[in-house]
């Protein structure tokens, strides 16, 4: 996870380059304000907690609601890159996290 626009420190937007190897992904978590994520290369999947996953593409935006418990990650065959882009809370946090992803949850 590469920050590519330091913020004013004023500002609490957060931008993030963000590189996954095959199989790769995030733990469940959520963000104060939500996420939207642009994929950039390779293929991937995000799911939602009581959602199908989802399978995202180069040029794919997807959008996470404030709160929402998520994970994102690269497909099992392919590396996957996207763009971060969230809103830190006031205590300049960006997402709380839980348990990792099983692999019968990535699966679907």
């Amino acid at each position: 996870m590469t920050p590519i626009a330091a913020p004013d420190p004023l500002s609490l937007l957060r931008i993030f380059d963000v590189r996954f190897d095959a199989g790769a992904r995030t733990a469940w978590h959520k963000h104060p304000h939500g996420q939207i994520l642009y994929v950039t290369d390779g293929f991937g999947r995000v799911g939602r907690r009581g959602g199908p996953v989802e399978e995202i593409r180069p040029g794919d935006t997807v959008r996470i609601a404030p709160d929402e418990w998520h994970w994102h990650g690269a497909g099992p065959q392919s590396s996957m890159r996207h763009l971060a882009v969230q809103e830190a809370a006031a205590d300049g946090s960006t997402a709380e996290f839980d348990t990792h992803v099983t692999e019968s949850g990535y699966e679907g």
